[in-house]
């Protein structure tokens, strides 16, 4: 039996949206999940948190005419309990089993497809001009609105949300300038073209991200390292910070470095989705050089806004995954290793390359034709664009 071909329960479950259960987790209220999703896809990809408790039963398990008692066994019976599968289907059904037996449960509409739709917003409080931050938890990926006396830029714009940075740049007021990539992605599907397409903004790229082969079909702007854009009244600084890939740039407005995949809050970027194994060590090396050099000499008060975030991240007041350089020296350990230490640490640590990457690398780059719904299934799960699964800072 398919997901999609299950009956309608016996009792009446109710539902709880992706956002609002985005909303329960960001709150740190404790959560309950029971995954029937199978365990394979699972382990690649759950929702997880430090307030949220997991329990993985294949929802083909329940399927029996009277399901074995022990399946309920894993399932608190004291806690409100949300089941999820991929789509929505079978959880609707398997919540239904649950109820009968006297669970506080509900289910996720959508699935884990619609968890993957769930993007919010919160403004950088510490940036001069105003900034905000786009997080989608599914995938951890960031990206941002930067708006200046009318003007308005997006940088590393995922393409499942186009419409979103045009609809709230039209609510500031403002004219949508540039849709900017850092690099060429490896674990989302860049809304670069599609933003310039539905908005007229100017698309920009690195020229090292350019070099290897962008094929899109569409007038385009490279930029390198010391140029300037001009937005409203402020300047969007083009800083060249290889590692990650060899076309890696950095952009600057003000106090606030926008560091793409090169450093994170709670990480240091991976080196091998551009030229793999055989060119990883010297993208680490390249990526020491990056940090130390072109990053970390910035001053203490600059604001890191990473592209990516993970559930070990730790949100500023302000509700963003963003830090302080001063402060990242200070908790990050990688941050202060010495040469041959970070490269050692960085290669020997790396997690599995993101789902479907070389795919979605083609298609970033235009080479590949993905329509909007190819696109949302291939960068379903997460990002692992960072040298570690685990967080490298330390309280």
């Amino acid at each position: 039996m398919s997901e999609s071909a299950f009956p309608s329960p016996d009792v009446e479950v109710e539902s709880v949206t992706p956002t609002e259960l985005y909303e329960r987790i960001n709150a740190g209220d404790p959560v309950t999940i029971l995954d029937v999703r199978a365990t394979d896809e699972y382990k690649k990809w759950r929702i997880d948190g430090e307030n949220v408790e997991s329990v993985n039963v294949p929802y083909f398990e329940y399927l029996a005419d009277v399901p074995d008692d022990e399946l309920f066994d894993p399932v608190p019976k004291d806690e409100e309990v949300t089941v999820l599968c991929a789509k929505g289907g079978s959880s609707e059904y398997i919540a239904g089993l649950f109820a009968e037996q006297g669970y506080d449960v509900d289910h996720l509409e959508d699935g884990m497809k619609g968890w993957a739709r769930v993007l919010e917003r919160n403004e950088i409080e510490r940036a001069e001009t105003t900034v905000l931050q786009y997080q989608r938890p599914s995938s951890g990926c960031l990206s941002y609105l930067v708006v200046s006396e009318g003007e308005a830029a997006v940088i590393d714009p995922l393409r499942a949300f186009a419409e979103k940075y045009v609809e709230d740049a039209d609510a500031h007021d403002a004219d949508l300038k540039y849709a900017i990539d850092t690099h060429i992605h490896a674990d989302h599907v860049s809304g670069v073209r599609t933003v310039a397409d539905v908005s007229g903004a100017e698309a920009v790229v690195p020229t090292l991200a350019d070099t290897r082969g962008l094929e899109y079909g569409a007038a385009y702007r490279t930029v390198e390292d010391g140029e300037t854009l001009p937005l409203g009244a402020t300047d969007i600084d083009v800083i060249h910070t290889p590692g990650h890939t060899t076309g890696m740039t950095s952009y600057r407005v003000g106090g606030v470095l926008f560091t793409g995949d090169t450093l994170f809050t709670e990480s240091v970027a991976r080196p091998d989705l551009e030229e793999g194994d055989d060119g990883a060590p010297e993208a680490a090396k390249n990526l020491y050089e990056t940090l130390q050099e072109r990053i970390l000499s910035l001053p203490d008060e600059t604001v890191v806004a990473p592209a990516h975030f993970s559930d070990s991240a730790t949100a500023a007041e302000d509700g963003t995954f963003t830090a302080t350089v001063g402060s990242l020296c200070e908790t990050m350990a990688v941050l202060s290793m010495d040469h041959d230490e970070f490269v050692e640490f960085v290669l020997s640590d790396m997690p599995p390359r993101p789902a479907n990457y070389e795919d979605i690398i083609a298609t970033n780059l235009g080479k590949q034709h993905t329509d909007d719904e190819e696109a949302f299934e291939l960068e379903l799960g997460p990002n692992n664009c960072a040298a570690s699964r685990d967080s490298l800072t330390t309280d």
